[in-house]
């Protein structure tokens, strides 16, 4: 790539990275005083606000593109190296039966109930990722793995974010009511069915400083198995796309390209458990992780057409609302019986 090709690039992606940056940070700035929304909540929303108004212009675009798709990617990367496999060891068989039992029941309500409410395949596999694994994260990477469009990426985003929201508020008060606030049970709740970091931090510290540290590992845990979820909806969705085409695809092995960010994650993941990476380095990984995050979902929120939302408006709350139904009690069942 020459030099006045990167200098045009740049030129291109600049005015949209300022917009997306200036939201990011001044997002993190109000959410320092609204914990209970948080940075990366109101980054999307302020996002959404100004690309459907002030935001509309396409000098935006290349620079909205860029902080959604590539800021986001590094992210993903970023975040590997800030994650232990020996993680999983501190929940024990049963809290880690727990969490895979769950994210499977919600991988297939997700999927099951898009078909019943009449949604694309590839909206039903994002809200699956979404609702699965760790939200806007999730569905970021699972989106180019499958072939999702913007739209749909979008839309599941902006949804996911806004039943994520209520639910974090909600299930303090489930955990209250039915387990009396007991650090392990309301932990594995709020942990095991809250699809962001930022929003099971935020719920954990509405009870007590024990159920926020405690929820925070089984999200990390969750976050852990991304490559693993990215990895299996590209299976499905390739699978889906054979046996549509060819009767006989069924008899063919299926090939899966693994995108670049996910081969990134695991690497890191597996440099830090062996310690190759300082823990001091994985601060800053962290850092920077979260300010490349809370700036691509600035870019995603300002790509959502806020038309497009409006006419999917109310079946589409009501399919997420449904999947988060079908999330809290799977979940309440599976901690009566495992933990």
């Amino acid at each position: 790539m020459t030099l006045s090709k990167l200098k045009h690039d740049f030129i291109e992606i600049f005015p949209g990275l300022i917009v997306c940056i200036i939201i990011a940070y001044a997002s993190k700035f109000i959410g320092s005083y609204i914990p209970m929304i948080g940075g990366a909540t109101l980054s999307i929303l302020i996002g959404i606000l100004i690309g459907n108004t002030i935001g509309k212009n396409k000098v935006y675009g290349k620079g909205t593109k860029f902080c959604e798709s590539t800021l986001l990617s590094y992210s993903i990367v970023l975040l590997g190296g800030t994650l232990s496999i020996k993680t999983i060891l501190n929940l024990g068989v049963s809290g880690l039966s727990y969490i895979v039992i769950q994210m499977a029941i919600t991988i297939f309500v997700a999927i099951y109930l898009g078909r019943k409410f009449g949604f694309s395949q590839d909206f039903g596999l994002l809200m699956a990722s979404g609702n699965a694994v760790c939200g806007s994260s999730a569905i970021a990477s699972t989106a180019p793995a499958i072939g999702a469009s913007d739209k749909d990426k979008g839309i599941a985003i902006t949804i996911v974010n806004l039943v994520g929201t209520i639910l974090m508020l909600l299930l303090p008060l489930i955990g209250y009511a039915l387990f009396s606030l007991e650090t392990l049970k309301t932990s594995a709740l709020i942990g095991g069915v809250l699809q962001s970091v930022g929003q099971v931090v935020a719920s954990g510290a509405l009870v007590n400083e024990g159920v926020k540290d405690l929820a925070t590992i089984f999200k990390i845990v969750r976050v852990i198995f991304l490559v693993f979820v990215v990895l299996g909806l590209s299976a499905f969705k390739n699978h889906s796309v054979e046996s549509a085409n060819n009767s006989e695809a069924k008899n063919r092995k299926i090939k899966v390209k693994i995108p670049w960010y996910v081969t990134g994650f695991f690497i890191m993941c597996f440099l830090f458990s062996l310690s190759i990476i300082p823990v001091e380095i994985s601060k800053i990984f962290k850092v920077i992780s979260n300010n490349f995050e809370v700036i691509a979902l600035a870019g995603i929120g300002m790509r959502v057409n806020f038309s497009d939302l409006m006419k999917e408006g109310l079946k589409t709350s009501l399919y997420g609302l449904s999947i988060s139904t079908f999330q809290v009690i799977s979940a309440l069942i599976l901690i009566t019986v495992l933990i």
